[in-house]
């Protein structure tokens, strides 16, 4: 039997889908205008610049950055061609590819970084009180460690866009 949403759950999914779209578009547009990079390559860049090494296995990195192994390689074929990423074979089983951030990569990330950040305060922590900010936390924790069951269960990553 279906559970429908009812109409106070209705108006905050609905509020939740125009919020986070309304997010996603604003540091699109940010990136894309100061830095020549879709938002993407900038998640992308960041996974790897914080990871051992400033590599990841590709399969790794697009769980990290929660994207399907296809649209993921095809950002890192684009970040290939800027310079920023390069590609090497796995040493450890020379079968997986791992994806590197270069010297010219995690410039284009420093570069970019002040804005980026400039505009998740302007859109997101400018408009809240700081118990709202604790509270929205809470909330982000509980759906992904709910989705991170289900990736569990279903063996791979459900929370794939």
């Amino acid at each position: 039997m279906t559970r429908w949403l009812d109409k106070d759950e209705q108006q905050t999914w609905r509020r939740l889908l125009a919020a986070t779209q309304l997010i996603n578009e604003a540091l699109d547009r940010q990136l894309q205008r100061d830095a020549n990079m879709p938002h993407a390559y900038y998640v992308i860049l960041v996974r790897l610049s914080e990871a051992p090494g400033r590599a990841m296995r590709m399969s790794e990195l697009a769980a990290s950055a929660q994207s399907s192994q296809s649209r993921l390689s095809h950002a890192v074929a684009r970040l290939e061609e800027r310079g920023w990423v390069r590609r090497e074979r796995s040493p450890s089983d020379r079968r997986g590819n791992v994806a590197v951030l270069t010297d010219e990569g995690y410039a284009a990330l420093a570069a970019a970084a002040p804005g980026h950040v400039e505009e998740v305060r302007r859109t997101l922590f400018d408009v809240l009180k700081p118990e709202q900010v604790r509270e929205l936390d809470e909330i982000c924790s509980a759906i992904v460690s709910a989705a991170d069951g289900n990736v569990s269960a279903a063996g791979g990553n459900t929370l794939e866009r």
